[in-house]
């Protein structure tokens, strides 16, 4: 019987907010230190988070596993606690392999030593000798497309440049646990499906893989299995599928009590309505029909201005349609609230549940607001279309209204 790679029993990790602690600590900064704490009243107590709270679960050899979750729900602190970086405030932590990881960029590089040093120090912090780096330098060199700048210190690196070196050297010196917190966040499309390529050839060779993303087609593509966490628990884990359902299901309301969202804030969405052909409210929408999506809002004050944009995403997460009206701006009132209309003329998504991601912001400039799960939508076949048959998304994502002439 296969010993699990990975066994995580009782983990929670506890932070205290308004906490800070430089990374090193002179004579001087504990002096200080301890003078404010004998200052400090009780109204400046800190008070706790708790990141991860009491997970389980084993992995086990050859395994590749998606992490997803809402912004703060403790995705990057599991992995950064498997990376011995941080230490769980409770519970068993378990590893059976050499670790390699790939979290925040730039992470575990030296700002002062070139790309070739930094090459040879991430193996040697691998615990590998010279030898078996030698025999992967090129591969590493070439898989990160950086052989003119192998001689420049890090620290005059972009943060594509620091990516692709970081993945090559994590994914090519051959860990049995490789860790992976958003590698597609940089880079191109092309270095992205190479990354995604080369994490299927280590997953192939029977070596572990933890992937966390938020790109959940990617999830869903690359791993059989998938664990949701949720406010730093475990609320499910099972084939990625499912667990990608899950997911936007939590996050898909259209009360504006969305957690899944990101932005400045000078505008904020706080409802939606979608209403079919018979102007009813309704999420249940006929293939083939118009609908509208009706959004509410608030803004910081009524000099705000700004465009929309929106996003429909299958079931598994694979974005299918793109809208942006960057034309048109919307403005707060006198009272900073805005009201407007989206209206999709000719709606030709297979059968099937999606859901709607929303945006607002000055596109290249400022993010105000973007919500993934916005919405939840349900496409029926209606009667409005050219088959006489049963279809569904097994036969294609859109369906397309084509003319057939018949030419003699």
């Amino acid at each position: 019987m296969n010993l699990p790679v990975i066994n995580i029993e009782h983990v929670s990790k506890k932070y205290l907010i308004g906490d800070s602690q430089p990374r090193y600590r002179t004579l001087r900064d504990s002096i200080s230190n301890s003078i404010k704490s004998i200052l400090q009243n009780s109204k400046n107590k800190k008070s706790e988070f708790w990141a991860l709270d009491d997970i389980s679960f084993k992995i086990y050899p050859g395994e590749v596993i998606g992490i997803i979750g809402k912004n703060g729900a403790g995705k990057s602190t599991l992995l950064k606690i498997l990376a011995h970086i941080t230490n769980p405030s409770k519970g068993i932590v378990e590893l059976n392999g050499r670790v390699g990881s790939l979290l925040e960029v730039g992470t575990g590089f030296h700002p002062e030593l070139s790309g070739r040093e930094n090459i040879y120090l991430n193996g040697a912090i691998l615990g590998m000798k010279k030898a078996e780096i030698d025999r992967k330098f090129d591969e590493i060199v070439d898989f990160a497309e950086i052989e003119k700048f192998l001689e420049t210190p890090a620290k005059h690196y972009s943060s594509g440049m620091y990516m692709r070196l970081a993945f090559a050297v994590a994914a090519h010196l051959e860990p049995e646990i490789l860790l992976v917190d958003e590698v597609l966040a940089v880079g191109d499309a092309t270095f992205q499906q190479k990354c995604l390529g080369k994490m299927g050839e280590i997953a192939n060779k029977g070596l572990t893989v933890l992937f966390v993303s938020h790109n959940l087609a990617a999830v869903s593509k690359l791993c059989p299995t998938s664990i949701l966490l949720n406010k730093g628990k475990v609320d499910i884990i099972s084939s990625s599928n499912e667990v990608i359902r899950k997911y936007l299901d939590n996050i898909s309301t259209p009360t504006g009590s969305w957690d899944d969202r990101v932005g400045t804030g000078r505008a904020r969405i706080t409802k939606i309505e979608i209403r079919n052909i018979e102007n009813q409210i309704s999420i249940n929408l006929a293939m083939g029909q118009p609908f509208v999506i009706y959004v509410e809002g608030v803004t910081t004050s009524n000099q705000v201005s700004f465009s929309a944009g929106l996003q429909i995403v299958s079931e598994d997460g694979v974005n299918i349609i793109y809208g942006h009206d960057q034309y048109t701006l919307i403005c707060g009132n006198e009272e900073n609230k805005f009201f407007f209309k989206i209206s999709i003329n000719d709606l030709l998504l297979m059968p099937g549940n999606y859901y709607i991601n929303l945006w607002l912001g000055k596109s290249g400039i400022e993010e105000f607001d973007y919500i993934k799960g916005a919405a939840r939508i349900t496409v029926f076949q209606g009667e409005n279309l050219p088959v006489s048959h049963t279809i569904d998304n097994s036969l294609g994502l859109i369906f397309t209204r084509m003319a057939v002439e018949v030419e003699n």
